[in-house]
């Protein structure tokens, strides 16, 4: 099935494993609060045991750098696109309250980003994403 939205997440390729891992997570979970069509029913398995429900269509996940992330941001900003943003500040916060403030604290062209997640119409996250490899 193809869908007419996409989520494209980017992450910075010079963080650690640990940090990748994290970033995307966070940046995830973000994405999933953009509208009510994003996530999908629950699951359960043949035994009856019930799972939250997902994504309903694929992630894509993207490597950049630095002047890679701060180009997609742009682009995600330009297109108006639901975008959430994880910054290299967010590492030394210990909660969501301090995570906004270190956000909030930085105008949007200087953001350290660590990585962002982008969703809506596919063809504008094909191209706020475009030139990027998939992460690997």
């Amino acid at each position: 099935m193809r869908f007419d939205t996409k989520i494209a997440v980017v992450v910075r390729g010079d963080l650690a494993d640990w940090q990748k891992l994290n970033v995307t997570a966070f940046l995830a979970s973000g994405v999933a609060h953009a509208t009510g069509e994003v996530v999908g029913d629950p699951y359960a398995d043949g035994s009856g045991n019930r799972y939250l429900p997902m994504f309903r269509e694929p992630v894509l996940c993207f490597a950049a750098d630095s002047d890679e992330l701060a180009r997609v941001h742009g682009r995600g900003l330009s297109r108006g696109l639901a975008m959430a943003v994880y910054t290299d500040d967010m590492f030394a916060t210990g909660h969501d309250a301090d995570n906004r403030a270190a956000v909030q604290a930085v105008e949007a062209d200087r953001l350290p980003l660590a990585g962002l997640a982008l969703y809506g119409p596919r063809n504008s996250v094909d191209r706020a994403t475009k030139g990027l490899k998939l992460h690997g």
